[in-house]
This record gives C-alpha cells, structure tokens and sequence, in this order.
C-alpha cells in the first residue's frame, strides 16, 4: 500500500512536472485598466497619467512597470522598464496603481500612452498585458488660438473705431467748409 502512494506522488509530481513545462500549470493572469482620456491644461508643467492592474495566480514579485506612447506616425518605448529620459518621465507604483509623471508638459506631449504590466518569471500567456490607452490632450494650443482669436477682435473693432471716427471728422470739416 505504501508504494502505491509512493507510486501515486511520483506520477502527480511528474505531471505536475510536465503541466508546469508546457505552461499550463502557470495561471498568472493580469488585468489592465487605464481611463481613456485625460486632458491637462496648458499651465500645467506636470502631469500623472493612471493605471491599475489586477494580478491572480501570479508570484508574488513586484511585476514590471512599461510604458509607451503612440504619436501620430510612430510609437515610443518611454519606460521599458528604466525610462529613456528621467527628466521628463518617472513611474511611481503603489500597490496595484501606478502613474507616470510628465514633467515639463508641452502640446508636443499629445498622444496615446499605454501601460503594460509583465511578471517576467511566469510562462502563462496572460502574465504580460497592456491597457487600452489614455489619449492625453493639453488645452495649450487651444489657448494659444484664443488669445490670437481675441487679439484679432480686439484688433478689428479698433480698427473700426478709428475708421469711424475718422470718417465723421473728414466729413464734419468737409462739410464746414
């Protein structure tokens, strides 16, 4: 009786074994959410970009963090997992949530950025996913063209005014004489 079970714990670690090569046994499993949209003002010189992710079945290892960003014709590895410019980018994770900073925001910063969450040590397919995007718009071009819209009104009426009252005064000493 006893090497029937010694027989039976060798078969289930061996397909345990064979389970866990073929990656079946791995059930890390990620989710990914970001919002789709977030707009930021033209003032604002930073900005923190969210994502929060749920993890089951994984390690219990700190996943890694990337982030990337897609512009109008091409797409830039920004964090992958170090950022490429430590000036301008740093992710911070606390817990399941993590942001990433953009310093010195400018209307060239418009794009989609993607966060992806990977557990390198896991074989599972899905230890390795993405969100579907935040589509990050700065208000900067956009006051730009308001203060010029403006100015051109501006612009316009004084011109008026002063058409006007030229007129009325070439008139006025025409028609004195």
């Amino acid at each position: 009786m006893t090497s029937c079970n010694k027989l039976k714990n060798m078969l289930i670690l061996a397909l345990d074994w064979i389970l866990y090569s073929a990656g079946t046994a791995d059930t890390c499993h990620i989710s990914v959410t970001q919002p789709r949209f977030q707009e930021a003002d033209h003032s604002t010189h930073t900005v923190f970009l969210t994502c929060a992710f749920s993890a089951s079945g994984c390690s219990s290892s700190l996943p890694q963090v990337l982030w990337f960003r897609f512009l109008t014709n091409k797409h830039e590895d920004l964090c992958t997992p170090e950022c490429i410019d430590h000036q301008k980018y740093k992710v911070h994770l606390s817990g399941n949530n993590i942001s990433l900073q953009i310093n010195d925001l400018t209307f060239n910063d418009n794009a989609i950025y993607i966060c992806g969450i990977a557990f390198p040590d896991s074989s599972s397919p899905h230890s390795k996913q993405t969100g579907d995007g935040t589509l990050l718009t700065t208000t900067e071009n956009q006051h730009i063209s308001g203060k010029l819209v403006s100015m051109i009104i501006a612009s316009s009426l004084l011109f008026l005014y002063s058409t006007t009252v030229f007129t009325f005064f070439v008139v006025y000493k025409v028609g004195s004489k």
